[in-house]
């Protein structure tokens, strides 16, 4: 029973915590200057000033603000995003088509992150003044220094001009037939790796230095000194008693910068060429699309808010103290 009202606690929070983030968004997006209906004039080579009020009118951008948050609070909650001004498709279906690319990219960067970083972060910890952890130390803070973009576009001049192994573009080769057969899925894998190592990096780095000092704290406490004076194995005191504990903190971290990762995301979709969320929010906000801008935006907070959901459920598997409580 705790543990139902403590989830259901957290689904309501996060529920007014997406309201409120919806709120913001609108409120943000149509303060920021230009016009989406000039935007579309300009595209389309001019417009006469009676079209556009027209088109102004059919989009309800000549009625107050607040009238326009109203409309759009209540079809947010039947499930209705509106459709997009430059596209003019479903907004929730342009964002259904390009979430498995996102969702691929960022949880392909995550996990290598998590993986790699809290791996690097335990070998430093064992020795934490020998040469192989001064060389984890100085390459994750070169990693965390190194901007995504500048990081993507190294990547993409090594493998597109001096090493051409990886494709550098795309999801898919021009030549590739679709489907889900083995060979489409060694295409999408092959055209996944420099964006999800670029993405991957800075938060590579992140972990492996949490990683390592949470374990240095953890390998100092009265238990791991019991536990290995009762004779049991390094490895047994490292990755069964130490490690667990360790990754609280990193588990922590992993759930708060999700958001950033989606943020980091559309930079790297950018320069990759990646058809994902990021890449439609990038055109989006230079066309001013409004209705696709919020869509991708309320996405990306219920992908947060869930993620966040899950970092707090994770913590009972991991730390028992939670699980008793």
């Amino acid at each position: 029973m705790a543990f139902l009202r403590t989830l259901l606690k957290r689904l309501l929070q996060g529920l007014a915590l997406v309201l409120a983030v919806v709120v913001l968004n609108f409120m943000l997006v149509h303060a920021a200057p230009g016009d989406p209906v000039e935007t579309i004039a300009g595209a389309s080579g001019g417009m006469e000033p009676e079209l556009m009020a027209e088109l102004r009118t059919r989009y309800g951008l000549d009625r107050p603000l607040p009238v326009q948050l109203g409309i759009y609070l209540a079809r947010v909650a039947s499930g209705d995003l509106g459709h997009s001004y430059f596209f003019n498709l479903p907004v929730a279906q342009m964002i259904a088509e390009r979430v498995p690319a996102t969702l691929l990219l960022v949880l392909a960067a995550v996990l290598t992150a998590f993986v790699v970083g809290t791996l690097l972060g335990v070998l430093s910890s064992r020795r934490p003044n020998g040469l192989l952890s001064q060389c984890i130390t100085v390459l994750s803070l070169v990693g965390f220094a190194a901007p995504v973009f500048w990081t993507g576009m190294l990547l993409v001049l090594a493998f597109a001009s001096w090493w051409p192994v990886l494709p550098v573009s795309g999801m898919r080769s021009a030549d590739a037939a679709g489907g889900a057969g083995l060979a489409d899925l060694l295409d999408v894998a092959r055209h996944l790796v420099l964006p999800a190592l670029t993405l991957a990096l800075v938060y590579l780095a992140q972990y492996s230095r949490l990683s390592r000092s949470s374990m240095l704290d953890v390998l100092r406490a009265d238990y791991i000194r019991t536990a290995r004076a009762k004779g049991l194995a390094e490895h047994v005191v490292l990755y069964r008693h130490a490690l667990r504990n360790a990754l609280l903190p990193v588990v922590t971290m992993l759930g708060l910068q999700f958001g950033n990762v989606m943020a980091g995301a559309i930079i790297v979709e950018t320069v990759f060429n990646w058809p994902g969320l990021g890449r439609l929010a990038f055109d989006s906000v230079l066309r001013r699309d409004y209705p696709t801008i919020l869509g991708v935006l309320l996405f990306s907070s219920i992908v947060v808010v869930v993620m966040n959901l899950v970092t707090d459920l994770c913590y009972r598997l991991i730390d028992p103290r939670i699980k008793a409580a």
